[in-house]
C-alpha cells in the first residue's frame, strides 16, 4: 500500500465519546485506544474495511467513504422508484456473485420471493439497526438478510454481530406489533458444485483443496465434505472437465461473457480493449460502479471469489479474444480473507507469466495487489495501465486463433 494513502476509514474525534464499542467488537484489531485518555484511533494498515465499526458507533463518529448510513438509505428509496418494491433484500458478497442468484438461494430454504430490492454488501455486519428501522419506517415491509454460515464469513465476527443486531430488532418490532416475519435471517455459503457425471475420478482437486473440502474415495469419484468448503475456487480451476465449479463463476459461461464482450469492446471505437479480473474483496468501487474506474475506456470488469479462482487460461483467451490487456486485482497475502492455498494462486500466477513471456504478450497483462481502504489507487494503476496499452500496437486475432476458441 502506497504511503500516500487516503484512507477511507475515519474517526472524527470531535464526535467520539471515546465508549470504547469499536475498539471492543473490531474483528481485526485495527482499532487502538489509549490507556489514559481512551481515545480510539484506526490503523488503517490493519483495518479491512469491514463497516462493523461504523455500524456500532452510537455517535456516528466514524466515517466510510463505502456504504455508511446515508448513501445505504439513498440507494434503497432510489431503488423504489424503479422498483416499487415492499421487499428489501441485504446480500453478503461472499453468498452472491455478482449476477445475483438470489431466488436459488430462497427456493434452496423453502422462501418465496417474486419481486425485491437488492443490496449487496461486503458484510451484513456492517447494517446498523437504525438502517433496519429507517427502512422500514421508509415502505418496505419486509427485510431478508442473507448472511454467511458463522463459520464461513470473510470478516469472522460479521455474521455474528448481525445475527444478533436483527434479532435484537426483530424483539423490538413485534412489540410495536410489527409482523414476526418482517425481519428473516437466511444462512446460506456459496459451494463448489459437483457433477459427478463429468468427473474422470483424476483426484485433482484432492490435491489442491487448500481446506481438506474434498475426500478421495476408492473406486469411486472424490466426496465434496460441505461442512468445509468455502467456495474458493481452486478446485474448479484445475478440473480438466470442469466437473466442478463455484456457483456463478462457472468456467464456460465466463468464457460466452467476456468473449461477447471483446467484440462489442472493439467495435466502438480505437481505443484499447481492456478486461479486468477482480477478486470480490481487494476493491469494492470497481465493482459496484465500474464507471468510477474505468470511466472513458474500452473495459470489463469480471468478478472473481478469490485470487485462487484467477484461471490463467481466461487470461490468455481473453487476449486470444481480442482484448489488447488483461488486469488480475487482487487482495495481498495479509488481507486475503482465504489465505489458504494461496501459495498454489502465486505458483498459478508464475506460470502464466512465463506463458505470457514466450508468447510475447507479458506486457499485456498486469498483476495488481490492493485493498479498498486506499481510495483511488487503483483507479491511478489502471490508467498507468491503459496508458501504456495505447501505446502498443493493438491485438490482431487470426482466422486460425478464433477457431481454436
Amino acid at each position: 500500500m502506497s504511503e500516500e494513502c487516503l484512507a477511507v476509514v475515519n474517526i472524527n474525534q470531535d464526535l467520539c465519546s471515546r465508549c470504547g464499542v469499536c475498539y471492543s467488537i473490531c474483528p481485526y484489531d485495527a482499532i487502538k485506544r489509549d490507556s489514559e485518555s481512551g481515545e480510539v484511533a484506526i490503523d488503517i494498515q490493519e483495518c479491512q474495511v469491514c463497516g462493523i465499526c461504523s455500524s456500532a458507533c452510537p455517535v456516528a463518529a466514524i466515517d466510510m467513504n463505502y456504504y455508511d448510513y446515508e448513501h445505504l438509505l439513498d440507494y434503497v428509496e432510489s431503488a423504489k422508484k424503479e422498483n416499487p418494491s415492499e421487499t428489501l433484500v441485504l446480500m453478503c458478497r461472499g453468498n452472491s456473485p455478482s449476477t445475483c442468484e438470489t431466488e436459488e438461494i430462497f427456493a434452496d430454504k423453502g422462501i418465496k420471493v417474486e419481486n425485491y430490492i437488492p443490496l449487496r454488501l461486503p458484510c451484513s455486519g456492517r447494517i446498523p439497526t437504525d438502517f433496519i428501522f429507517k427502512t422500514l419506517n421508509s415502505g418496505i415491509k419486509n427485510i431478508l438478510s442473507i448472511q454467511c454460515e458463522d463459520k464461513f464469513c470473510r470478516y469472522k465476527e460479521g455474521t455474528k454481530i448481525n445475527t444478533r443486531r436483527i434479532q435484537l430488532s426483530k424483539n423490538i418490532l413485534e412489540q410495536l406489533g410489527y409482523d414476526k416475519n418482517t425481519l428473516t435471517i437466511v444462512k446460506f455459503s456459496r459451494k463448489a458444485v459437483y457433477n459427478t457425471d463429468k468427473c474422470v475420478g483424476c483426484d485433482k482437486c484432492v490435491f489442491i483443496c487448500p481446506y481438506e473440502a474434498i475426500k478421495a474415495e476408492p473406486f469411486a469419484t472424490p466426496a465434496i465434505i460441505e461442512e468445509e468448503c468455502v467456495g474458493c475456487g481452486a478446485c474448479a480451476l484445475v478440473c480438466p472437465h470442469q466437473a466442478i465449479e463455484v456457483k456463478g463463476f462457472e468456467f464456460e459461461e465466463v468464457i460466452e461473457r467476456y468473449a461477447k464482450a471483446a467484440a462489442r469492446i472493439k467495435s466502438d471505437n480505437n481505443k484499447p480493449g481492456l478486461l479486468a479480473f477482480i477478486c470480490q474483496w481487494s476493491e469494492f468501487s470497481a465493482l459496484d460502479d465500474p464507471n468510477s474506474v474505468f470511466s472513458g475506456k474500452n473495459a470489463m470488469v469480471l468478478e472473481i471469489p478469490c485470487f485462487k479462482a484467477l484461471d490463467p487460461v481466461h487470461v490468455i483467451n481473453a487476449l486470444k479474444c481480442g482484448f489488447d490487456g488483461v488486469m488480475g486485482v487482487v487482495c495481498s497475502s495479509e488481507d486475503c480473507k482465504l489465505e489458504e492455498g494461496r501459495d498454489v494462486a502465486e505458483r498459478n500466477l508464475d506460470v502464466l507469466k512465463k506463458v505470457l513471456k514466450n508468447m510475447d504478450l507479458l506486457d499485456r497483462f498486469q498483476y495488481y495487489e490492493t485493498s479498498p481502504r486506499c481510495a483511488d489507487e487503483l483507479k491511478k494503476k489502471v490508467d498507468d495501465f491503459y496508458q501504456k496499452l495505447s501505446v502498443i500496437p493493438m491485438c490482431c486475432v487470426t482466422k486460425e486463433e478464433k477457431n481454436d476458441l
